[in-house]
């Protein structure tokens, strides 16, 4: 190559580096700036996962307390499930949190909602199973209901039976 080939090269080549370095955001102060954004996002990760790991406990032992009258597993709609769902043809989730999927093809899984890795799938799963409460404590203050009418109706019959024998045997 010829000195001037050489050195028009070179001045392509320099003035290109001066403009990479007039381009936003290249500059070292503002590469550390965004770091040091980078850092205090982390920080607030950090935080935010913690609180977000006691909430998901929380809710698991209250939804534990709170089905443990009503039912042992409540049916999930596979359209909740998203992409998993597409083979699914049926799923259900217990009180401590597990999703069993049973898929078309009979295979079988269970997934553990507490887990970090399945927290888009436990919202989408709760927004599913919360709305049906209303009717399982529906069901359920009606059983307990007739019980008590049941019991209310017999036991004045055993009462007034035990009085009137108890009336017999003191005469």
């Amino acid at each position: 190559m010829s000195q001037e080939a050489t050195s028009s090269r070179f001045e392509v080549t320099g003035s290109l580096g001066q403009e990479k370095q007039k381009k936003p955001g290249e500059s070292v102060e503002e590469l550390l700036a965004s770091l040091r954004s980078v850092q205090d996002d982390i920080g607030q990760i950090c935080e935010i996962t913690s609180e977000e790991t006691a909430l998901v406990t929380a809710f698991f032992e209250s939804l534990s307390k709170f089905m443990e009258p009503l039912a042992s597993t409540m049916p999930v709609s596979t359209k909740a499930l998203g992409a998993e769902g597409r083979s699914a043809a049926q799923a259900t989730m217990d009180s401590t949190g597990h999703l069993m999927i049973r898929y078309e093809n009979g295979r079988m899984e269970l997934k553990n909602l507490r887990e970090e890795t399945n927290r888009d799938l436990m919202i989408s799963v709760a927004k599913d199973v919360l709305p049906q409460f209303k009717q399982l404590t529906t069901l359920y203050r009606q059983k307990i209901e007739f019980r008590v009418r049941f019991l209310h109706s017999v036991t004045k019959e055993l009462q007034r039976i035990s009085n009137a024998l108890s009336k017999a045997r003191s005469s």
